[in-house]
């Protein structure tokens, strides 16, 4: 039996950047970090003496007798493409609940991959891991989804990752702890309610790419600006305004990313003592992400106290083994 443990993230910036359609035409940049939020999956073998092959167990219990039969879309594909033949039984947890913007689709099919492999007697490097998944999902899966969230349940950490022609490079922002910890006090996940459908927000942008390369070309530049300040500036005043300035850029990749719900809860939390903020993930739904200088908490609190608040913490481990028999 193996269990692994592979993180959620949480982006600040460039999101649309890590997209192929982009980077493969323009330099793309995401800035963000993994979280102390899991995934975890359990993979072991079965004995023949079932009367079905495999057994996957998620929010549905499925029995199987073939890869074909399969419902969960990322199992299925991801045993078609680790061309799977043993019995199997797969059991998936999570922290947090799935279309929630950050990552833990990609996550649960990196902690996938991780586990299965291992399984298997073998150990796969955190690179080989990201473009496995990477190819599964857009390739395999045929997701309309960007390239950051399985690099970052690899990789792990406090991020830059910069995305070439058919290639990435992660770099470390090498700030202290003291910093990262200042910074996630002052950060806010807020759940908005709405269950997202990323693909559906994606699949729009995308429609629109022509015209939205300007746009992404100015939001992979305030990417670079926000690298520059996170690194080299001890006054974290210019998260938020940063933030205000993405989250009002992305609006206008797609009428999509928001709705009057998510302004209205945004517009609370800046009436509140938030700086800025912005949707996690593709958009549509899931957590909203503000920063909020200390002297405001216990208002931004009060004013949001119908709407769950998520806290957390940067790590720097992506997916691990936790236990192996």
């Amino acid at each position: 039996m193996i269990i692994s443990k592979t993180p959620f993230r949480i982006s600040f910036i460039g999101g649309g950047t890590d997209f192929p359609s982009f980077y493969n035409k323009k330099p793309g940049l995401v800035i963000g970090g993994t979280i102390n939020k899991y995934c975890y999956v359990t993979a072991r073998f079965l004995p023949n003496v079932f009367d079905y092959k495999h057994r996957i167990v998620w929010s549905k219990n499925e029995v199987v007798n073939n890869n074909r039969e399969i419902i969960h879309p990322t199992v299925k594909a991801v045993f078609r493409n680790l061309n799977i033949k043993k019995n199997l039984e797969i059991h998936y947890q999570g922290d947090l609940q799935k279309n929630s913007g950050l990552g833990t689709s990609s996550s649960f099919c990196v902690g996938l991959i991780n586990s299965i492999t291992s399984l298997y007697g073998k150990k796969i490097k955190r690179n080989t891991l990201a473009k496995k998944a990477i190819h599964i999902e857009q390739n395999v899966m045929n997701e309309k989804c960007g390239s950051q969230d399985q690099i970052w349940a690899s990789y792990g950490g406090l991020n830059s990752i910069r995305f070439f022609k058919n290639n990435f490079k992660v770099k470390d922002l090498n700030i202290s702890k003291l910093k990262s910890k200042k910074i996630c006090d002052n950060l806010f996940l807020i759940y908005t309610g709405i269950n997202k459908l990323s693909h559906i927000v994606e699949k729009d942008k995308i429609s629109k790419l022509d015209r939205n390369i300007p746009i992404l070309e100015k939001v992979y530049n305030l990417a670079l600006e926000f690298e520059y300040q996170i690194k080299n500036n001890n006054d974290l005043s210019f998260i938020g305004s940063i933030l205000n300035e993405y989250w009002n850029i992305k609006k206008t990749l797609s009428k999509k990313v928001s709705n009057k719900k998510i302004d209205e809860i945004y517009n609370l939390a800046l009436d509140a003592g938030a700086s800025g903020g912005k949707i996690i993930g593709s958009g549509g739904g899931g957590f909203l992400l503000v920063y909020c200088e200390k002297k405001f908490h216990k208002n931004l609190k009060k004013k949001l106290s119908k709407l769950p608040i998520v806290k957390f913490d940067f790590v720097n481990d992506g997916s691990e083994i936790i236990f192996k028999s």
